[in-house]
C-alpha cells in the first residue's frame, strides 16, 4: 500500500504544503477536512493528516499558541471497497513463531502491539516514564484519549527484559522503541524492522496493524464484553471490535463444540 507519513511531517512546512499556509493558531477543522479531501486519492495518507495535526496542535497548546485541538473528532475518509485489503489477525502459529524465533527488537514491537491493543502510530510514543512495572499509560494520537493499560504477562516480561538490557535505569523521557543510537524510532523505522523480520520468519501475511486485532481477539477469548474491550483498546467505534471479537468468539465456540463432539 501507499507509505504512511511519519511524525516527522508534523511541522510548519508540512502544513504550509498541505493546508495552504494557514497559521497553526488559526487552523480549523474545515482546514483539516480540506486537506483530507485534496488527498482523497490516497485515503490512508489523508486519514493520517488529523493525527499529524493533532500532535502539532498539542505542541501549540503547550506553547499557548491556541487553546484547543481542532483535529479531535475528525471523521476519517472511507476506503473504497475495491481498495480495501483486510488485515489478517495473527494466528496462534504466527504468534508462537514470533515469540520463539523473533529477534529482540521486533519481538518487543510485537509484544507492545498485541499487549497494548493500540495503533502502531502510538507504539513509538511510549516512553519509559509511561511504564510503572505493571501498566502502560498513553494519550492516543488519533483520539486524544488517555488510557491506562494493565500489561499482559508477555508484555511485562518484554518490557522488563528490554529495560534490563539497557544496563542502567532509563530516563523517564527515553522512548521504549529506539534506533541503535538511542534516538526515538519513528513509524517508518519501526515498520522496516517488522517487515524485515516478517520476511525472515515467513510471516508476511500478518502485518503490524493486525497485531491490534489479535489483541482484540485475545480479550474476547478471555471473556471480555465489547465495552470492556473498547475500554482497553480505546476504539471510539465498535465496528472493528464487533468484527474481530466476533471472529474470536466463533472460533472459541467451535472449539468447544468440537470438544463435545469427541
Amino acid at each position: 500500500g501507499e507509505p504512511r507519513p511519519s511524525a516527522d511531517l508534523c511541522n510548519r512546512a508540512y502544513l504550509t504544503e498541505k493546508i495552504g499556509r494557514a497559521d497553526v493558531a488559526r487552523l480549523t477543522q474545515a482546514d483539516i477536512y480540506d486537506a483530507m479531501e485534496k488527498n482523497r486519492h490516497r485515503v490512508r495518507f489523508a486519514n493520517y493528516i488529523p493525527t499529524a495535526i493533532s500532535m502539532l496542535s498539542k505542541m501549540a497548546m503547550r506553547k499557548r499558541w491556541r487553546k484547543d485541538n481542532p483535529a479531535i473528532d475528525i471523521e476519517p475518509l472511507r476506503v473504497p471497497k475495491d481498495r480495501k485489503k483486510p488485515h489478517l489477525p495473527w494466528t496462534d502459529w504466527a504468534v508462537e513463531k514470533m515469540r520463539e524465533e523473533g529477534e529482540p527488537l521486533p519481538r518487543l514491537i510485537f509484544e507492545i502491539g498485541v499487549g497494548s491493543v493500540q495503533r502502531p502510530g502510538d507504539w513509538v510514543d511510549f516512553q519509559w516514564g509511561d511504564y510503572d512495572g505493571d501498566t502502560l499509560k498513553l494519550r492516543q494520537n488519533k483520539t486524544d484519549t488517555v488510557l491506562s493499560l494493565p500489561c499482559t504477562i508477555a508484555l511485562k516480561a518484554a518490557l522488563d527484559g528490554a529495560k534490563a538490557d539497557l544496563g542502567v535505569a532509563p530516563h523517564p523521557s527515553r522512548h521504549i522503541l529506539t534506533r541503535a543510537n538511542g534516538s526515538k524510532m519513528d513509524y517508518h523505522a519501526m515498520a522496516r524492522v517488522m517487515v524485515r523480520e516478517r520476511k525472515r520468519l515467513g510471516l508476511m501475511a500478518y502485518d503490524q496493524h493486525a497485531l491490534r486485532y489479535r489483541g482484540v481477539m485475545e480479550l474476547a477469548w478471555a471473556g471480555c464484553t465489547d465495552d470492556e474491550i473498547a475500554s482497553y483498546s480505546g476504539h471510539t467505534s465498535k465496528e472493528m471490535i464487533i468484527k474481530y471479537a466476533g471472529e474470536a468468539r466463533q472460533i472459541m465456540r467451535a472449539r468447544q463444540a468440537a470438544a463435545k463432539r469427541k
